[in-house]
């Protein structure tokens, strides 16, 4: 395998491995947040309870994260010199506004908070797990601009084969930026919420902890439907600027071949793809471009039509990424979103009811959701990332030459297997301790609760 090939691997997996913390972490400090500002404003200990139990599972994810997180930037050095040469007066800004703003908000505040218990005031200890969320968000929206640029390049010269930035506001304002900033936090509240909604119910079906988990299951079923409601929405507008930023993308996601007007949406396709045709179909009239234009007509341009077009522009290559990924990503992605929509409505529904938990149909299986919002998220990364290949920085640089030339296969084959196996030794630990101390439950609470049946029924 080239260079080219071994880095790329290497980045997706410490990129995958270090996304499977980030939505959790975007989405759990808010709920705790709010757990914690219930007990400041109703004075019941319960919820103090939930919100250390909460937090120290937050933590747990948030130190993970951070380990993940820092080799990432490491690599743009070091196997992606070419890359960091091009675009890094650019790219540099927001990285490192990130860390020394949003980043050393929520490390500075997240001390605070868990050493401040009974040293604060409810009302500021409270504002510091706040501030942990807003820094923890802030950070993602100066590292999504920095990779919208990616996307989307604005605000840019070329000088002397480098991007050199002439407008930083223009980066900040990046139309892909927000339509990807929102979707990539509401995507990490609905992790957050079926991440609690799936402890919860484990407890809830074993009656322990009755009286937290009902409320933290009720909490999240609100929190959860609302996010997951709101992730659809923006993702439709994140597929509408797709359409107009990278048509190429979409063409993909959808398997669509030639152009059409009104153009159909893939329920199914199996498709050639060397030879860029269709095995077998199964499309719905006039769908996608609805999703495109919200309106029944309208031209979506397709793979081959694209392909003529860029070959005219950017001259003779292969502009297409690779359209099997890319399409069944975005399959996973939007079926695993619509099925956690139907479990977080159904939640909802019963929270409303008021049904008893003894009553409460698959209420059992709503562990296993919690790996809902995992699929949905990596699978989500992937189609952004994959479909824009063959570019790294789109129109502007090819993947190919972004690598560091210097670089030889066997010294990236040894640190790609290494850290394949160190950040799974990582995941195994992050797993085992959310797992030990989600099921141990709140131990120690301040105010003992008496289970009854009264609660459960």
């Amino acid at each position: 395998m080239s260079v080219l090939t071994l880095s790329q691997w290497q980045f997706a997996v410490t990129c995958i491995y270090h996304f499977f913390f980030v939505p959790l972490t975007l989405g759990l400090s808010v709920l705790v947040a709010i757990m914690e500002t219930l007990y400041v404003r109703s004075g019941q200990v319960i919820y103090k309870d939930m919100a250390k139990f909460w937090g120290k599972l937050f933590l747990i994810n948030f130190a993970m994260g951070v380990v993940t997180g820092i080799v990432m930037e490491f690599q743009f050095g070091m196997n992606w010199s070419e890359y960091s040469r091009f675009v890094g007066d650019i790219f540099g800004a927001p990285l490192a506004i990130e860390a020394l703003l949003a980043f050393f908000l929520e490390s500075t505040f997240l001390g605070i908070w868990v050493f401040g218990w009974d040293k604060l005031s409810k009302g500021l200890h409270a504002a510091a797990i706040w501030l942990v969320a807003i820094g923890s968000n802030v950070s993602a929206l100066w590292i999504l601009a920095a990779n919208s640029f990616m996307q989307e390049p604005v605000g840019y010269t070329i000088e002397n084969g480098r991007a050199l930035m002439t407008d930083f506001w223009a980066l900040l304002a990046n139309p892909h930026l927000w339509v990807q900033f929102p979707h990539t936090v509401l995507s990490g509240f609905a992790t957050g919420a079926f991440f609690v909604l799936g402890i919860s119910a484990w407890h809830l079906a074993r009656k322990s902890h009755v009286d937290v988990f009902r409320r933290s299951f009720r909490i999240a079923a609100v929190f959860g439907s609302l996010a997951i409601f709101l992730v659809i929405l923006a993702g439709h507008s994140q597929a509408q600027q797709m359409v107009r930023a990278q048509p190429m993308k979409m063409a993909s996601a959808e398997a669509l071949w030639q152009s059409e007007d009104p153009a159909s949406f893939s329920l199914i396709t199996i498709g050639n793809e060397p030879e860029r045709r269709d095995v077998f179909a199964i499309r719905l009239p006039r769908l996608l471009s609805l999703l495109a234009y919200n309106r029944l007509d309208g031209e979506v341009k397709g793979i081959n039509d694209l392909q003529a077009e860029y070959e005219q522009k950017y001259g003779p290559g292969n502009y297409a990424p690779p359209i099997a990924v890319t399409y069944w990503a975005f399959r996973f992605m939007v079926g695993a979103g619509f099925l956690m929509l139907a479990l977080a409505l159904y939640s909802l529904y019963h929270v409303m009811r008021n049904t008893p938990w003894a009553k409460f149909r698959f209420l059992g299986l709503l562990p296993l959701a919690m790996a809902l919002p995992y699929i949905a998220n990596t699978t989500g990364w992937m189609m952004t990332e994959l479909g824009r290949q063959p570019w790294v920085v789109f129109g502007l640089m090819k993947t190919e030459d972004a690598f560091s030339p210097s670089l030889t296969p066997g010294v990236v084959l040894v640190s790609l297997v290494l850290f394949t196996l160190v950040y799974g030794v990582l995941m195994v630990a992050d797993v085992y301790l959310l797992t030990r101390f989600a099921k141990a439950g709140p131990l120690g609470l301040e105010k003992p609760v008496a289970i009854t049946e009264a609660y459960w029924e």
